[in-house]
């Protein structure tokens, strides 16, 4: 069987590569990141592009998703150098238009220029981390954006990216639910296609997290944080977004169909400095020191420092896990036939249990969490794992 001809939960239709550099590492993010060292660009490109030749031959995928970091911090030539070999290795599996090609971006980091060379290699959506339009809580998130930013970046992705996406960040310390809801109303009003609205988390490690050990900032409450859920939830389907997933919401037609192959565990490339790929059910995870990356590439040496390939039964587990994350749920014929195990094999009693409780909801078909159940959704799921 050609590697084409396997099912999309065996090989990969989509790629994601990661460019770690940025101007400044945020507090609150654990992402594998690079700040203040642009030095290194060049470097990381050319070993990039030796990971790539690992393939042995170029790949078609349908979605790919350049993340960060800051991809955009790339100056016009670098992007371009990236993009032709991302275009060169990944090419796009079938109809070109139809391929969604997504890049990541902070608000001040794009120009004309940049945007036209994305464009000219095929990027079909931004994903804008607008963050807060409110100033004080930029500071605390230490962001290096102003509001105005994020309409300026829109206008100019407008010109030539036909899709725009917006990230925003609720319970951030001192924040209102007025200011929140502000936020989603200044968003609205720049007309994105896509919404991704996420709870802060207090990674451990980080300055956030280490600020809070420290008491030099108070987590808003439990109560707090579930009201500006809730009320995203009702502002955004109000101005006729789909909730499609438990932190994203769509106009129609405009779902992220990459991250949709994350919330369905099916299988993606991944290439670049800490990046994860799952390929044939195996996990792989690639270092996150950014000169032990270039250093191993460059020699030709393997950069994966993680490897696991789990049991059947941890898969189903997995699939089930990330597909309730969707509003669509689990699709129990779907299921068993991507992870040859029945729903209820694998959850046992606690789904009925949950059903009882009015946190999920089964029609014999689809099984899926309830408006309770997705503002609990974590705790739901670790009940059925």
């Amino acid at each position: 069987m050609s590697n084409r001809a396997k099912p999309p939960w065996v090989w990969p239709r989509a790629a994601y590569i990661h460019i770690p550099f940025c101007a400044h590492h945020s507090g609150y993010c654990d992402f594998a990141v690079a700040a203040g060292k642009d030095d290194l660009i060049g470097l990381y490109l050319q070993a990039l592009a030796e990971e790539f030749a690992t393939l042995g031959e170029p790949q078609p995928v349908e979605t790919i998703f350049l993340g960060g970091g800051t991809p955009t911090q790339l100056n016009c030539p670098q992007l371009e150098r990236l993009l032709r070999d991302v275009n060169h290795w990944l090419p796009a599996a079938g109809c070109p238009a139809r391929t969604e090609f997504t890049i990541e971006a902070n608000p001040n980091s794009l120009d004309d220029a940049k945007v036209a060379v994305l464009a000219e290699h095929g990027i079909t959506r931004v994903s804008l981390g607008a963050q807060s339009f409110q100033p004080h809580l930029l500071r605390v998130l230490e962001r290096q954006h102003n509001p105005a930013d994020v309409p300026q970046a829109v206008e100019c992705v407008r010109r030539r990216i036909p899709q725009v996406s917006l990230d925003l960040i609720f319970g951030v310390p001192g924040q209102t639910l007025a200011e929140w809801n502000e936020d989603l109303k200044h968003a609205l009003a720049l007309g994105p296609d896509h919404l991704s609205t996420y709870g802060l988390t207090y990674e451990k490690g980080t300055r956030l997290w280490r600020q809070r050990e420290r008491g030099d900032i108070r987590p808003l409450g439990e109560e707090s944080e579930l009201a500006m859920y809730n009320h995203a939830i009702d502002t955004l389907e109000s101005a006729g977004f789909e909730h499609y997933e438990i932190s994203n919401f769509t106009r129609p037609g405009c779902q992220s169909r990459h991250n949709q192959v994350y919330w369905a565990n099916e299988a993606y490339f991944g290439f670049g400095m800490g990046a994860a790929r799952y390929v044939e059910g195996s996990r792989e995870l690639n270092t996150r020191s950014l000169e032990e990356y270039i250093r191993r590439a460059l020699a030709g040496e393997s950069v994966t420092v993680q490897s696991e390939t789990l049991s059947p039964e941890e898969r189903a587990k997995e699939t089930m896990a990330v597909q309730l994350r969707r509003a669509s749920g689990i699709d129990r014929v779907a299921f068993r036939q991507q992870t040859e195990f029945d729903v209820d094999a694998v959850a046992g009693s606690a789904l009925a249990e949950h059903v009882e409780l009015g946190l999920l909801e089964d029609d014999g078909r689809m099984v899926r969490l309830t408006r309770a159940g997705k503002s609990v959704a974590d705790g739901v799921i670790r009940n059925l794992m």
